[in-house]
Protein backbone atom coordinates (compact mmCIF):
# COMPACT_ATOMS: atom_id res chain seq x y z
CA UNK A 1 0.00 0.00 0.00
CA UNK A 2 1.40 3.40 -0.97
CA UNK A 3 1.87 6.04 1.71
CA UNK A 4 -0.81 8.74 1.80
CA UNK A 5 0.21 11.86 -0.15
CA UNK A 6 0.14 14.16 2.88
CA UNK A 7 1.65 14.45 6.34
CA UNK A 8 0.66 16.52 9.36
CA UNK A 9 3.01 18.21 11.81
CA UNK A 10 1.66 19.46 15.13
CA UNK A 11 3.93 21.78 17.09
CA UNK A 12 2.86 22.00 20.74
CA UNK A 13 5.10 24.98 21.70
CA UNK A 14 3.78 27.17 18.86
CA UNK A 15 0.24 25.67 18.93
CA UNK A 16 0.22 25.15 15.16
CA UNK A 17 -0.77 22.39 12.77
CA UNK A 18 0.83 22.18 9.34
CA UNK A 19 -0.35 19.98 6.48
CA UNK A 20 2.34 19.11 3.94
CA UNK A 21 2.11 17.47 0.53
CA UNK A 22 4.15 14.43 -0.53
CA UNK A 23 7.12 16.67 -1.39
CA UNK A 24 7.04 18.33 2.04
CA UNK A 25 5.56 21.61 0.76
CA UNK A 26 3.27 23.39 3.22
CA UNK A 27 -0.31 23.49 1.92
CA UNK A 28 -2.18 24.43 5.11
CA UNK A 29 -1.18 25.97 8.42
CA UNK A 30 -3.49 26.83 11.28
CA UNK A 31 -3.52 27.65 14.96
CA UNK A 32 -4.74 24.87 17.22
CA UNK A 33 -5.22 24.14 20.91
CA UNK A 34 -3.48 21.18 22.55
CA UNK A 35 -3.71 19.98 26.17
CA UNK A 36 -3.96 22.50 28.99
CA UNK A 37 -1.90 19.97 31.02
CA UNK A 38 0.97 20.10 28.51
CA UNK A 39 2.66 17.27 26.63
CA UNK A 40 2.72 13.70 27.89
CA UNK A 41 1.84 10.18 26.96
CA UNK A 42 0.40 8.44 30.03
CA UNK A 43 -3.23 7.36 30.16
CA UNK A 44 -5.34 9.58 32.41
CA UNK A 45 -2.91 12.52 32.21
CA UNK A 46 -5.08 14.66 29.88
CA UNK A 47 -1.82 15.58 28.10
CA UNK A 48 -1.12 15.65 24.36
CA UNK A 49 1.05 12.69 23.29
CA UNK A 50 4.23 13.33 21.33
CA UNK A 51 5.94 11.38 18.60
CA UNK A 52 4.98 9.70 15.35
CA UNK A 53 1.32 8.80 14.89
CA UNK A 54 -1.04 8.08 12.01
CA UNK A 55 -4.71 8.72 11.34
CA UNK A 56 -6.45 5.48 12.32
CA UNK A 57 -9.96 6.57 11.38
CA UNK A 58 -11.93 9.50 9.99
CA UNK A 59 -15.28 10.04 11.69
CA UNK A 60 -18.08 12.44 10.82
CA UNK A 61 -17.97 12.69 7.03
CA UNK A 62 -21.00 14.63 5.82
CA UNK A 63 -22.10 15.88 9.22
CA UNK A 64 -23.10 19.55 9.39
CA UNK A 65 -20.66 22.05 10.87
CA UNK A 66 -21.02 22.17 14.68
CA UNK A 67 -22.54 18.67 14.86
CA UNK A 68 -21.93 17.30 18.36
CA UNK A 69 -20.16 13.93 18.74
CA UNK A 70 -20.02 11.87 21.94
CA UNK A 71 -18.08 8.59 22.02
CA UNK A 72 -17.40 9.10 18.27
CA UNK A 73 -21.13 9.12 17.46
CA UNK A 74 -23.29 12.08 16.41
CA UNK A 75 -25.85 13.07 19.04
CA UNK A 76 -28.10 14.84 16.49
CA UNK A 77 -27.39 18.08 18.37
CA UNK A 78 -25.91 21.20 16.79
CA UNK A 79 -23.62 23.14 19.10
CA UNK A 80 -24.86 26.54 20.31
CA UNK A 81 -24.07 28.77 23.30
CA UNK A 82 -27.38 27.80 25.00
CA UNK A 83 -26.49 24.10 24.57
CA UNK A 84 -23.08 24.79 26.16
CA UNK A 85 -24.83 26.55 29.07
CA UNK A 86 -27.07 23.50 29.53
CA UNK A 87 -24.04 21.14 29.60
CA UNK A 88 -21.20 23.22 31.08
CA UNK A 89 -18.86 20.28 31.78
CA UNK A 90 -19.12 18.55 28.40
CA UNK A 91 -15.89 18.14 26.42
CA UNK A 92 -17.13 19.60 23.11
CA UNK A 93 -16.08 17.44 20.16
CA UNK A 94 -17.64 18.90 17.04
CA UNK A 95 -17.95 18.44 13.27
CA UNK A 96 -15.21 15.86 12.47
CA UNK A 97 -12.77 13.50 14.23
CA UNK A 98 -9.39 12.28 13.04
CA UNK A 99 -8.60 9.46 15.51
CA UNK A 100 -4.86 9.07 16.10
CA UNK A 101 -2.83 5.92 16.72
CA UNK A 102 0.78 5.90 17.92
CA UNK A 103 3.55 4.24 15.92
CA UNK A 104 6.17 4.00 18.68
CA UNK A 105 5.74 1.05 21.09
CA UNK A 106 6.49 2.10 24.66
CA UNK A 107 6.26 5.81 23.77
CA UNK A 108 2.77 6.31 22.31
CA UNK A 109 1.64 2.78 21.51
CA UNK A 110 0.59 -0.11 23.77
CA UNK A 111 0.37 -0.26 27.55
CA UNK A 112 -0.23 2.90 29.59
CA UNK A 113 0.88 5.20 26.74
CA UNK A 114 -1.41 4.03 23.91
CA UNK A 115 -2.67 7.11 22.03
CA UNK A 116 -5.52 5.24 20.36
CA UNK A 117 -6.82 3.74 23.62
CA UNK A 118 -6.58 7.23 25.17
CA UNK A 119 -9.02 8.41 22.45
CA UNK A 120 -6.73 11.20 21.24
CA UNK A 121 -8.22 13.01 18.24
CA UNK A 122 -7.80 16.01 16.03
CA UNK A 123 -11.32 17.47 16.16
CA UNK A 124 -13.50 20.53 15.84
CA UNK A 125 -14.54 22.61 18.84
CA UNK A 126 -16.73 25.64 19.58
CA UNK A 127 -15.51 28.60 17.52
CA UNK A 128 -15.45 30.70 20.71
CA UNK A 129 -12.73 28.46 22.20
CA UNK A 130 -9.35 30.18 21.94
CA UNK A 131 -6.79 28.86 19.46
CA UNK A 132 -3.04 29.31 19.87
CA UNK A 133 -3.16 28.49 23.59
CA UNK A 134 -3.37 25.11 25.34
CA UNK A 135 -6.93 24.32 26.41
CA UNK A 136 -7.91 20.73 25.56
CA UNK A 137 -8.07 17.55 27.63
CA UNK A 138 -5.35 15.94 25.50
CA UNK A 139 -6.73 16.19 21.98
CA UNK A 140 -5.84 18.69 19.26
CA UNK A 141 -8.71 21.14 18.82
CA UNK A 142 -9.31 23.11 15.60
CA UNK A 143 -11.83 25.58 14.21
CA UNK A 144 -14.74 23.75 12.56
CA UNK A 145 -14.14 25.12 9.05
CA UNK A 146 -10.47 24.12 9.31
CA UNK A 147 -11.12 20.57 10.55
CA UNK A 148 -13.48 20.10 7.60
CA UNK A 149 -10.75 21.31 5.20
CA UNK A 150 -8.14 19.04 6.81
CA UNK A 151 -10.53 16.06 6.99
CA UNK A 152 -11.30 16.38 3.28
CA UNK A 153 -7.59 16.45 2.36
CA UNK A 154 -6.22 13.51 4.35
CA UNK A 155 -6.71 9.75 4.31
CA UNK A 156 -6.52 7.07 6.97
CA UNK A 157 -2.85 6.18 7.38
CA UNK A 158 -1.66 9.80 7.05
CA UNK A 159 1.47 10.36 9.15
CA UNK A 160 1.06 12.79 12.08
CA UNK A 161 4.16 14.03 13.92
CA UNK A 162 3.47 15.71 17.26
CA UNK A 163 6.44 17.75 18.49
CA UNK A 164 6.58 19.09 22.00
Amino acid sequence: MAAPPHSIEIDIPSQTLTLKDAQGKEIMRTRISTARNGAGEEAGSEKTPRGVHYIRAKIGAGLPENAVLVSRRPTNEIYSPPLRAAFPNRDWILTRILWLCGREPGKNRLGKVDTMRRYIYIHGCPDADPMGVPGSRGCVKMRNSEIIELFDRVAPGTRVLIKG
